[in-house]
């Protein structure tokens, strides 16, 4: 197929250009800056954008078979000032929009758009099973991933298959948040964040990719689709895991004191969360490869060691 993908530089979209072109596919790189795009390859296109209206990038629109959008400011970044909440919802929202107009003026249009979101699209849930029917939070980040999602709805209008993958903390051993978690591990002093008892959907990258191939390919799927692990974790778990595959203690806990004077409001992404479940991947048949945190932990630490060695 020829894919455009959007947003296809970054930590999760990397990844992803590495296997399409592994399976043979075509690839478009929407990017804002082609002077920082590092892969050279006959199969891949660079297309400046400015993540904002359509632009010349538009001719190579009419005629691709997919489009998959992984556009947004880093939710972590930053410190959330008023500011910098406005560039996350933006960033987001207007990028998902000028890929709709896109498809909008092109005669022959793509035949899917995947589109990302996340499971903090649900809020805070204590307790209790968050499959995608769970209704909408009422947080910050609810607000964007509604917004985010209901951009890229608007193309089914167009007779376009529409999927929202609301993705959980991706865990790969090259950035993302599970660089940042393990510093404090690797000094002897991690441990978990609050009180440990808040659920942390997490999935590991290979099996983001595998599940955004498995989306491109799988026509009845539609609608959002929870990309995480089936075998939940609180962090307090999750800690524990990761000490055991850093060979380190997981016994000093961050106080949520501490994160709201550090943070401010973005402290609470971290002290809540939900427990999503992957309900429509599993009942399509996906398989996921690292399913339980050991098992992912232990692969990511494996790599990295393979790496520096």
């Amino acid at each position: 197929m020829t894919i455009i993908v959007a947003g296809g530089t970054g930590f999760l979209g990397m990844a992803l250009l590495h296997r399409l072109l592994r399976d043979n596919h075509s690839i478009v790189l929407l990017t804002r800056n082609s002077g920082n795009v590092s892969i050279h390859h006959p199969h891949v296109r660079v297309a400046q954008w400015d993540g904002r209206v359509v632009g010349d990038w538009v001719k190579y629109v009419d005629g691709a078979d997919a489009i998959v959008n992984l556009t947004g400011e880093l939710i972590a970044g930053k410190r959330w000032t008023k500011r910098q909440k406005e560039i996350i919802l933006g960033s987001r929202v207007d990028a998902t929009r000028a890929i709709v107009k896109a498809i909008e003026q092109a005669s022959k249009k793509p035949s899917v758009l995947v589109s990302a979101s996340a499971v903090g699209y649900y809020g805070n849930v204590p307790s209790g099973d968050v499959p995608e029917s769970f209704p909408k939070g009422n947080d910050f980040l609810a607000m964007v991933c509604g917004r985010w999602e209901e951009e890229a709805l608007v193309a089914r209008k167009l007779g376009i298959r529409i999927v929202t993958p609301r993705l959980g903390v991706v865990l790969a051993g090259d950035g993302g948040a599970l660089k940042k978690m393990v510093l404090p591990f690797r000094w002897f002093i991690g441990g978990p964040i609050g009180n440990g008892r808040q659920w942390l959907p997490w999935i590991h990258r290979d099996d983001v990719v595998d599940g955004i191939v498995f989306l491109l390919q799988s026509s009845q799927l539609a609608g959002a689709v929870n990309f995480v692990a089936p075998e939940p974790a609180t962090m307090k778990q999750f800690s524990r895991a990761l000490g055991r595959s850093l060979r380190r203690p997981s016994w000093i806990p961050v106080p949520s004191f501490i994160l709201h004077i550090l943070l401010g409001e973005m402290a609470g992404m971290l002290l809540t969360g939900q427990r999503a479940v992957p309900q429509r991947l599993m009942d399509a048949g996906f398989v996921f490869q690292y399913p339980g945190l050991d098992r992912a932990l232990s692969a990511i630490a494996e790599s990295s060691c393979e790496e520096q060695c």
